[in-house]
């Protein structure tokens, strides 16, 4: 895929990070595309994933700072 720009995205930060595994994203995901479809006030995805207890909210300080360093350094 040359020239293709993927976003880096929360969930996979944390998989990367090794906070939660790929199927406990999928099921925050699910999670979270239910509410929507229910009209529930949509969350974001880390503060599913502590609903869930899968992380903390340091742990999610630090998926955040991760984030914004592969971000800026694209």
């Amino acid at each position: 895929m040359k020239g293709q720009n993927i976003e880096i995205r929360f969930g996979i930060v944390a998989i990367d990070m090794g906070l939660i595994t790929a199927e406990q994203l999928i099921e925050a995901l699910r999670t979270q595309v239910i509410g929507d479809i229910e009209q529930k006030e949509h969350k974001l995805i880390g503060t599913i994933m502590l609903e869930m207890g899968l992380v903390t909210g340091e742990q999610i300080d630090e998926v955040v700072k991760e984030l914004a360093n592969k971000r800026t350094s694209k």
